[in-house]
Parts: C-alpha cells; sequence; structure tokens
C-alpha cells in the first residue's frame, strides 16, 4: 500500500499514495502513522513514528517520519530552520504567463472547514506565504487529457509545474495556485471547475533533501508519481524523470 524508500534505527522515507491520510482519529480508517506502527511491529522492531511534515490526504508523494523524539526534534529544527528542501510536481489548469515566478501571499486559515484562503496583509491571524514555481511542460490536446477532462470539468491546457515551498502553510500550493488563476487538477476544494466527490489532487512531494539526525549527512530521495492523474499524463512528461 506504501512503498518504503529507506529506513534506519533513526528515520523513515515512504511514498505516500494519494487517498490515505497521514493521521486520523476515525474509527476503523487507515492512516500512513498506524500503517507504519503495525509494519515495524510485525518486524520486531519499535513501532515508534513521528510526524515531520505533513501531506493532504488526496496528496501523494515522499514523507520523512522520525522513529525516536531526539530524531524528531533534530528533524523539526531543521523544518523551523527552513534547511529541509522540498520540491512538488503540481498539475495545473492553464498556461502561466511566464514560466517561472514567485507567489506571495498572505494565508488565513479556518479551522472548521479546514480550508484556507488569500487575505490582505495585516488582517488578524494571517500568515506569509511564498513559493517559487517552474513550468515544465504544457499540455494540450491531448487524447489523455481527454479523457480526464470528463471527470474533472478541465479546460483543455493543463501545466506541469514544479513548485519549491519557502513557507509551509496549510494547503498552500493548492491555495496560491488557485488564486493565481491555475488551480490544481482535482483539487475540489480551492478548483471550482470540479465535481462533488473525492478526487486525487494533481499534487505530488517528489524530492525531499535533509540532514541525517544522527550522522548529518546530508540525504536527497525522489519519487515518481503514481497517483491515477499523472499516470494517465505520464507519457508527456516521461522526459523529465
Amino acid at each position: 500500500m506504501i512503498e518504503i524508500i529507506y529506513k534506519d534505527s533513526e528515520i523513515i522515507v515512504c511514498h505516500k499514495p494519494p487517498g490515505i491520510p497521514v493521521q486520523t482519529a476515525k474509527t476503523g480508517k487507515q492512516d500512513i502513522v498506524s500503517i507504519l506502527q503495525n509494519y515495524f511491529a510485525d518486524q520486531g522492531e519499535s513501532s515508534e513514528v513521528f510526524i515531520i511534515g505533513r501531506l493532504d490526504q488526496p496528496v501523494e508523494g515522499i514523507m520523512v517520519f522520525a522513529r525516536n523524539s531526539k530524531a524528531a526534534a533534530i528533524l523539526s529544527r531543521q523544518v523551523q530552520e527552513r534547511t529541509i528542501e522540498k520540491e512538488y510536481l503540481a498539475l495545473t489548469e492553464g498556461r502561466f504567463e511566464k514560466n517561472t515566478g514567485i507567489l506571495e501571499n498572505y494565508l488565513l486559515r479556518d479551522g472548521k472547514s479546514n480550508t484556507s484562503q488569500v487575505v490582505q496583509k495585516g488582517t488578524k491571524g494571517a500568515k506569509s506565504a511564498k513559493l517559487f514555481y517552474e513550468v515544465k511542460k504544457v499540455i494540450t490536446d491531448s487524447e489523455k487529457l481527454s479523457d480526464i477532462l470528463e471527470d474533472t470539468c478541465l479546460e483543455s491546457t493543463v501545466s506541469l509545474v514544479s513548485v519549491h515551498l519557502d513557507t509551509g502553510r496549510h494547503h498552500q500550493i493548492r491555495v496560491q495556485m488557485a488564486h493565481a488563476g491555475h488551480p490544481l487538477v482535482g483539487d475540489k476544494k480551492y478548483n471550482k471547475n470540479c465535481p462533488s466527490g473525492y478526487l486525487p489532487v494533481g499534487l505530488c512531494s517528489i524530492r525531499t533533501s535533509f540532514c541525517h539526525p544522527a550522522t548529518g549527512k546530508r540525504m536527497e530521495f525522489s519519487v515518481h508519481p503514481k497517483g491515477r492523474l499523472f499516470a494517465e499524463l505520464a507519457d508527456e512528461f516521461s522526459d523529465m524523470f
């Protein structure tokens, strides 16, 4: 169900599939943490798992977990100091005016609806959000794209975009891209073109780099997106990997 890419006594790196939450309080519903805990228990190892960073339930990609409290503290400090690097691949609607750019906004989170929105600077509770993007490929009039259009009511053009976060805010990529006029494919929360019902979101955490909490060695891991939206368009951007 999940692919384990690397593990040792301090960390575990895995590929989270879309549709599975990182952690949930719902009885009987699987999440990544419980899956990993059961995996270690079956191996006769310590089942402690500490969350370092999260991915939204409909989002797939690479995740790093700590296996003890000391490693968790060290990795969490790297997150706060922004020395952990992350790259995402996003499928967005439309064509960008500029192939590279920076999006800077202020985001306000609504805990009741589990959404965030762009607001004016100075709004109480708002936090600054900044990301860098680069358009890798524009896909137009693809037969495979037409198949996806039937499910998601998209425009006839989508852009494959590399995203690097400077900040890590709630739903940041999804909110900022939608505000910029390029909502993510399949994102029913922020894309008004999407129908109701669950859809995987066209977003994958494809690369991360950090210093190992015990050795200090710089480590880098990457994955290929496997979710349906990416899989159906794989031929269009296979040259990227």
